[in-house]
């Protein structure tokens, strides 16, 4: 995941849910609206240096990739920047526990993979995905593995990072090798390392998802799986570098759910990187698929992001979606 606007992420990521709630593909009562991690929550991972830190704007800046954010008073940066992001976050953690509860949870949101406990980068200030599982390990009866499939175009070396030692954590990555974050110490942690060229197409890639998907389950048998779903794999995206269609992108999440659905284990699956208007439209025909295979039996909960006044704030943007029927 890697992006040059947090608003335009957050339009994006308030769009997927439009589209998923105003084709009623998931019934009103089975969203659920993310709430806001408070520093409790993130001091569960983070350490308050690091969070300190996030009250200076140039830092922000750097992290997020926007450089006239350090130009803004931090209270705007904080409103603005970082509680859209806490919210995705808490999002994150809640779809965890409900991943245990009912066998899956999507947040529309969310898969801030650069962050790690004290770094952050790439447009990642907080680091969901360890924060989730750190939550599970900790507060959950049950759960004492889990494992991560990163699909997103870049490496994941924040979590990587964060589970370097710990036996607990099985990590596969499949990651376009020549952009960022290139971070060869985060790379020991990756127990399934998959590597791709540029413009790599449906089926190489499909073909490595299955076979590496199956392979980790085979290998490590955790009690959730965390999916990190980035469609910055899409033809055209102007940061993933891949060449991976929308049928592939459906094809991909199948993949996934199959694997762990067969195996009785539950999926948090968060969408993290995805630069293309197109974007809401493939995921929520995604959703879709999954829901016509019968991968998302049960009782079934989609985590939302978001609040009221941004709600409000992408109405406009996400018409072109809203309009739109599902085929």
């Amino acid at each position: 995941m890697n992006c040059s606007s947090s608003l335009s992420q957050e339009k994006q990521k308030l769009a997927k849910t439009n589209v998923v709630a105003e084709e009623k593909l998931i019934a009103d009562d089975l969203i659920v609206q993310a709430r806001e991690a408070t520093d409790e929550d993130l001091l569960v991972v983070h350490t308050r240096r690091y969070l300190n830190k996030l009250k200076w704007s140039f830092v922000v800046a750097t992290i997020t990739e926007i450089p006239p954010v350090a130009f803004l008073p931090n209270f705007v940066v904080q409103r603005k920047v970082l509680k859209p992001l806490r919210t995705q976050t808490g999002g994150t953690i809640m779809a965890g526990k409900l991943a245990v509860d009912r066998g899956w949870a999507i947040n529309v949101g969310g898969g801030f993979h650069h962050c790690s406990s004290d770094k952050g980068g790439g447009f990642c200030a907080y680091a969901d995905i360890t924060l989730a599982i750190k939550f599970l390990f900790e507060r959950v009866q049950g759960v004492s593995r889990a494992t991560i499939i990163d699909l997103d175009a870049h490496q994941g070396n924040g979590h990587e990072r964060d589970f370097m030692d710990d036996p607990r954590v099985y990590i596969m990555d499949a990651y376009n090798r020549y952009i960022y974050p290139g971070d060869g110490f985060a790379k020991r942690a990756i127990k399934r390392k998959v590597e791709l060229e540029w413009g790599t197409e449906d089926t190489e890639y499909l073909q490595k998802v299955h076979t590496h998907v199956e392979g980790a389950l085979n290998e490590f048998k955790p009690d959730i799986v965390v999916y990190n779903a980035g469609t910055d794999i899409l033809d055209g995206d102007p940061l993933g570098g891949l060449a991976i269609s929308p049928q592939g992108i459906v094809k991909r999440d199948e993949v996934v759910f199959r694997a762990a659905r067969s195996r009785g284990v539950p999926v948090l699956m968060v969408t993290s990187g995805g630069y293309q208007k197109r974007t809401a439209r493939i995921i929520a025909d995604s959703i879709l698929n999954l829901h016509s295979l019968g991968l998302l039996g049960g009782e079934q909960a989609a985590c939302v992001l978001g609040s009221p006044s941004l709600d409000h704030m992408v109405r406009d943007s996400a018409k072109d979606f809203s309009n739109l029927s599902l085929q």
